[in-house]
């Protein structure tokens, strides 16, 4: 693990580079081959800490929300604790692209600093298997200001059992700046309730393990778990597709006793609007610790994508 930053930097060396991105995007003269971006992502917690990325992202190659090549532009503002904020530029380059029932995407690039991103890999087969890095800053005062960095490397497998039953399996480690590896657990488990409604009762589990404890300034007990039943539905109408989900359950960590844990999200994500047009927005809530060890924390993305 004391090296999983360089496995970001050659991320994009071991996603082969298939001819699908290198050729024109086919015989349909008409078809998008270029595209522009903007998004913005913002959050907040319950001990003033206070996050907004915004960016822009300009594909030379560009087919589809799955199958692209180009840079990312980003500029950060981190306000932890209500105290001063700061502010990075961040450059990436972003790949994704797919070939042999495999996909995969890549967003790599520097906040001036070190090398940030994240990177994944995943099949399409029923038993859906997920390899996973990434590499950010701690946004907490020290974090922000010392340069505190993590790496989460990580895989993730789906084991279905029959039409309306299947399980989620992941493990991984992230390896902090210091002395600090985290080791994560999680599994779910998800029954269809209503097929033809996109309904379904979930139950959520999450576990995590500390080497060392309260290290630096961020939310770092020994351990922590989750247990997290969640309703969800997912709908499609005219090509848009909308989710909703919420649960409660209970959680609690090394220094603490059982205490409850809340958790609601909406999605949504159209088709193309009008010709070439792609909108994706998102917001969450939960009161799961956050870095600082706030117990509410709020999150809303949106992006818009212009293809031409």
């Amino acid at each position: 693990m004391k090296y999983a930053a360089i496995a970001l930097v050659a991320a994009l060396g071991l996603l082969p580079v298939t001819p699908a991105i290198a050729q024109d995007a086919g015989d349909d003269a008409t078809a998008p081959r270029h595209a522009v971006g903007v998004d913005i992502f913002a959050s907040t917690d319950a001990d003033d800490t206070d996050v907004i990325r915004a960016g822009i992202n300009l594909d030379p190659v560009y087919k589809s929300p799955e199958d692209y090549l180009g840079v990312r532009v980003e500029k950060a503002w981190y306000r932890p604790l209500g105290l001063a904020t700061t502010e990075k530029e961040r450059v990436f380059l972003r790949y994704a692209n797919g070939s042999g029932g495999w996909k995969w995407n890549a967003q790599v690039g520097t906040d001036g600093d070190t090398v940030i991103g994240a990177a994944s890999i995943h099949d399409e087969s029923p038993y859906r298997k997920e390899f996973f890095i990434e590499r950010d800053i701690v946004e907490t005062p020290r974090g922000v200001n010392e340069g505190i960095y993590y790496t989460f490397v990580g895989a993730a497998l789906d084991v279905p059992v029959d039409d309306r039953n299947s399980f989620t399996f992941m493990a991984g480690a992230q390896e902090f700046t210091g002395k600090n590896v985290r080791i994560h657990a999680r599994a779910n488990y998800v029954h269809v309730l209503k097929p033809e409604w996109g309904l379904s009762a979930q139950f959520r589990t999450r576990y995590f393990h500390s080497t060392e404890p309260r290290e630096y300034d961020y939310y770092s007990p020994r351990w922590y778990v989750q247990a997290l039943p969640v309703l969800q539905l997912r709908r499609y109408s005219g090509g848009w597709r909308y989710m909703v989900a919420g649960g409660v359950g209970v959680q609690r960590d090394a220094v603490s006793d059982w205490r409850a844990s809340y958790y609601a999200a909406a999605e949504v994500t159209s088709p193309s609007v009008g010709r070439n047009w792609h909108l994706k927005a998102a917001a969450l809530y939960n009161n799961i610790p956050q870095n600082s060890g706030a117990y509410d924390y709020g999150q809303l993305t949106i992006g818009l994508t212009r293809s031409f």
